[in-house]
């Protein structure tokens, strides 16, 4: 992974510095909240409902065992003991206190961290697939092109105030697992006819008040001109976006309302001036920053360890979590796994995403033993280990079971995506982490939730979409009506290469009747599928209007009926 080098250290040292003084002046009085809100935004606190909120970045969602040891530690001096992983991979702490954020911050950068523009109007934390490196369907491993993309945008003088927050994601394989499609910029790693390394370059994605796709504007840029036609992008929007509307000042409106031709050509007119110049990447400087993620000093391993397979065989518990939290890896003889952050763990009441101190440090504990000392987030609010010995399978499941990091849910209804709603967030309309635990006990049964199969449930709380609430095959929205708190219900919804925003399917429900909103549609699709399909290839074939029927039934949702039905 990438390790800092002399200028980092300084540059990052330097505005924790600067960051102090300006923290001294506001308490003092002597910065007012307007002068200090720009601040504070561009090293990541947000003023939420119950006080200052820290987010901590995670760049391209990778951490060292060290790194997240520092985490753990900060979360439990600084907080209350625990924080929440997002879906760009960062992590907050919802319960610091504003004096003591300057020391917060100088801790994170004795461990090669930071909170630097995970907030505010500038490019955001670069995020990508958190199985870059070990995928099979890799085509190249875009962590070196994101970390490029990070010192470039950092600090970056002519991009510290945009009109609006600019968020860049950027996949290496066949199939997005990054959702690039849903961003400012999604770039897509490809080769052309000729074997060379490029980019498809998707802009004017985004979630939130209008969601929309993000347009293709280049079919295949090559990588030399990466930084220099990411510049002539974000300056066409810089200079062109809204500053008077905040509704509508992000980079997606522009692109509509200019369509994405006209947007590419006016890329194209600002290249021209740019391209060829100081910021052409030379191959020696992307083989300067690829050589910190080489390869780790893999064993040679025959593919299906003969003790993993006799475990599964014996073991029915877990044949269950390597079915949904195991995944196959280029190597042989080793596989990746995600460390579940959506069950409860003893004594700490988690929410989709939360993950205590001693979690996290279960998490570095076993990251150090068996995969190399690297943890990777996802955005799907898990933690990765990418490179475990297929041997050592049975030993990890059992350490990350005692921790509370072994729900055998990856990709079931119970691996939900949620923010962290009203509970924390100033802006949200409306709880997720009460509707997320009534949704979570509702479908408690694992034999349930693999009855069902593969399920992307994602909730948000206001129309910010934190949550991902437009890419689930079922998303809820929390709404404001009269001061009290309903939830819409969106289908259809998809990531990856086939993305589709989800459709609105009528009124709001009351919080009380969400769950039972839920059942209904589940309780379509198991009477309506055909063999293993999918919720959301069921929903392709048969359409809306049968779960939109049922989820406006008078008739009350019977639970685990659904089962009986999937198993005749």
């Amino acid at each position: 992974m990438y390790r800092y080098d002399q200028y980092d250290h300084a540059i990052v040292r330097a505005r924790v510095a600067q960051f102090r003084d300006q923290t001294q002046r506001y308490l003092a009085g002597s910065l007012s909240d307007d002068e200090f809100r720009p601040l504070r935004l561009q090293n990541g606190l947000y003023v939420q409902r119950h006080g200052p909120m820290l987010r901590l970045a995670v760049p391209y969602g990778l951490l060292s065992a060290p790194q997240l040891r520092r985490f753990a530690d900060i979360a439990r001096r600084y907080d209350r003991g625990f924080g929440h992983f997002t879906t760009r991979h960062n992590l907050q702490l919802n319960w610091v206190q504003l004096p003591q954020v300057p020391d917060i911050l100088t801790e994170l950068a004795d461990a090669e961290l930071h909170a630097i523009q995970t907030s505010g109007n500038c490019i955001r934390n670069v995020t990508t697939d958190h199985f870059a490196g070990v995928a099979a369907d890799e085509i190249a491993d875009p962590r070196p092109w994101a970390e490029i993309l990070r010192q470039w945008s950092s600090f970056h003088p002519e991009f510290a105030y945009l009109p609006r927050k600019f968020k860049v994601a950027i996949s290496g394989a066949r199939e997005d697992r990054a959702a690039i499609r849903v961003h400012d910029l999604g770039l897509q790693v490809v080769k052309n006819d000729a074997g060379e390394t490029g980019f498809k370059v998707h802009a004017g994605g985004g979630l939130g008040r209008t969601p929309l796709l993000g347009q293709a504007v280049r079919d295949f840029l090559p990588w030399p001109h990466l930084l220099t036609y990411t510049e002539a992008l974000v300056r066409v929007f810089n200079r062109h976006g809204r500053r008077d509307n905040a509704y509508k000042a992000r980079i997606k409106i522009l692109v509509k309302t200019l369509g994405a031709e006209e947007f590419a050509s006016q890329i194209e007119e600002e290249w021209s001036h740019l391209k060829d110049g100081p910021s052409t990447l030379t191959a020696a400087e992307v083989a300067r920053v690829a050589a910190q993620f080489a390869a780790p000093d893999y064993e040679t391993l025959a593919d299906g360890d003969l003790c993993h397979l006799a475990h599964q065989r014996e073991d029915k518990a877990f044949a269950r979590w390597v079915e949904r939290n195991v995944h196959a890896h280029k190597v042989p003889g080793y596989a990746a796994v995600t460390l579940s952050l959506k069950k409860p763990a003893p004594g700490f009441n988690a929410a989709p995403g939360d993950a205590s101190s001693e979690q996290m440090e279960a998490a570095a504990d076993l990251a150090e033993r068996f995969s190399f000392g690297e943890v990777r987030v996802s955005h799907e609010q898990n933690l990765i280990l990418a490179d475990v010995p297929q041997r050592e399978l049975y030993t990890v499941w059992h350490r990350a079971k005692a921790a509370g990091l072994a729900a055998p849910t990856v990709g079931l209804l119970a691996d939900m995506i949620a923010c962290p709603g009203g509970d924390f967030c100033g802006l949200a309309n409306a709880r997720s982490l009460p509707l997320a635990a009534a949704i979570q006990e509702r479908f408690e049964d694992l034999d349930y939730q693999h009855d069902i199969g593969e399920l992307e449930l994602n909730i948000s709380g206001c129309m910010n979409s934190c949550g991902h609430h437009h890419l689930g095959a079922i998303g809820i929205l929390g709404v404001d009506k009269n001061g009290e708190e309903w939830y819409q219900l969106t289908l259809g919804g998809r990531q990856g290469n086939q993305a589709r925003i989800g459709e609105v399917i009528g009124r709001a429900f009351a919080a009380a009747e969400v769950p039972d909103a839920v059942e209904r549609l589940i309780n379509v699709y198991l009477a309506e599928r055909h063999g293993d399909e999918r919720f959301i290839d069921t929903f392709d074939r048969i359409g809306e209007e049968p779960f939109r029927t049922a989820a406006y039934s008078r008739n009350p949702a019977h639970p685990h009926q659904s089962r009986r039905v999937a198993n005749g």
